[in-house]
């Protein structure tokens, strides 16, 4: 667990959580999933002691869900949002191919190195409280990053440099992070895809690794099914900004909309990645598609070539025939030129087929 305090452009770490809210700013309170299973009872002390009010305990339940999908609840003093990550698993790094063509198994590999846990945000007025995987390093990069901020206290980007000023800011910032994140994990999945398409449409290749392609396509139905969660799951929390109270005070009309602003941001940002996913998905279902089409028309070639070889020996198939009935008054039997003239007539008929269905193309390799 980690706890921090925000105030204007001061961002500082603390020991322990405090007996009462500061007069100033808010606090972010992060913890793993096991630290906040563990813990519950003390930060729903420390809540209730700081005037916020406890979170509702089928909140807590969905907070600890490992497998709950994007989702967005509200109550009247604070409001949940559950938002899947899409990332590269640790360690998955290693599982870049080093050559231009890559292999099937490193793709195998790769297709299993996908991370979808969930990261739970409590917003309160005063107090964010964040709940992350284990394995999750979303909360040391944020802090990491505001107490540079903080100690720089200006960057090279400018307004960008600004702290958040409230709870749902810093949740919005991490949302995005996290959306962003996807473009480390696009790498992958698109070197890996490219991979199996090539080995589909090898005309060299004997692909027949069909498990794999069924885990690539069963990968990226369940990623656009998080994409959609993900984007239903702001597109509420955007809905209920709306109903926020007005109490006519301007900087936090200004608040508001700013708020407002980086919600568009971040649901642009989720429709990009669901847009890359679908495109990635179109595109593994054109190559198995184009994949059959090769087979298919490979298998019409070769019929192609036995069905013209067929045509050209059968009139030399009809006249050998004819010379080997058991007759005795048959023409040219009792010739001594007779097996030349026949064989002349085989061969000329041979190659005048060969050459008339070379001339259709029909044993052309183009």
């Amino acid at each position: 667990m980690r706890i921090f305090h925000l105030e204007g452009e001061r961002f500082t770490e603390l020991d322990a959580l405090p007996e009462a809210l500061p007069a100033n700013g808010f606090l972010w309170v992060g913890f793993g999933r096991r630290e906040f299973e563990v813990s519950d009872q003390q930060t729903q002390a420390a809540l209730q002691r700081w005037g916020c009010g406890g979170i509702v305990d089928l909140h807590v339940s969905d907070l600890l869900n490992n497998q709950l999908p994007s989702h967005f609840d509200y109550t009247s003093w604070y409001d949940l949002l559950v938002f899947r990550r899409l990332a590269a698993a640790p360690g998955s790094a290693d599982l870049f191919v080093d050559d231009e063509h890559g292999t099937l198994a490193s793709a195998q590999k790769a297709m299993r190195a996908i991370d979808t846990s969930p990261v739970g945000f409590a917003v309160f007025d005063r107090v964010l409280l964040t709940v992350h995987p284990a394995d999750c390093l979303v909360r040391d990069f944020f802090a990491n990053k505001l107490l540079r901020q903080t100690d720089a206290r200006v960057d090279a980007r400018g307004a960008n440099a600004r702290l958040p000023s409230s709870p749902a800011d810093l949740m919005l910032r991490m949302v995005n992070h996290m959306v962003d994140s996807y473009l480390e994990l696009r790498r992958l999945l698109t070197r890996q895809l490219t991979t199996l398409q090539r080995a589909l449409l090898d005309p060299k290749s004997q692909f027949d690794d069909w498990p794999l392609l069924l885990e690539s396509r069963d990968l990226l139905h369940r990623l656009e099914d998080v994409c959609e969660d993900q984007r239903s799951a702001v597109q509420e929390w955007i809905d209920a900004l709306g109903d926020w109270p007005d109490d006519g005070d301007a900087n936090a009309a200004r608040e508001r909309e700013l708020l407002r602003v980086r919600s568009r941001d971040v649901l642009e940002h989720v429709e990009r990645v669901l847009t890359h996913v679908r495109r990635l998905e179109s595109s593994a279902e054109s190559a198995v598609q184009m994949h059959f089409s090769a087979l298919g028309h490979r298998t019409n070639s070769i019929m192609r070539t036995l069905t013209v070889l067929t045509a050209i020996f059968m009139p030399l198939n009809l006249i050998t025939g004819f010379f080997g009935m058991n007759f005795d008054a048959l023409p040219l039997i009792h010739s001594a030129r007779g097996f030349w003239i026949a064989a002349g007539i085989m061969l000329v008929l041979g190659g005048a087929f060969a050459a008339y269905f070379w001339r259709k193309r029909y044993l052309s390799g183009q």
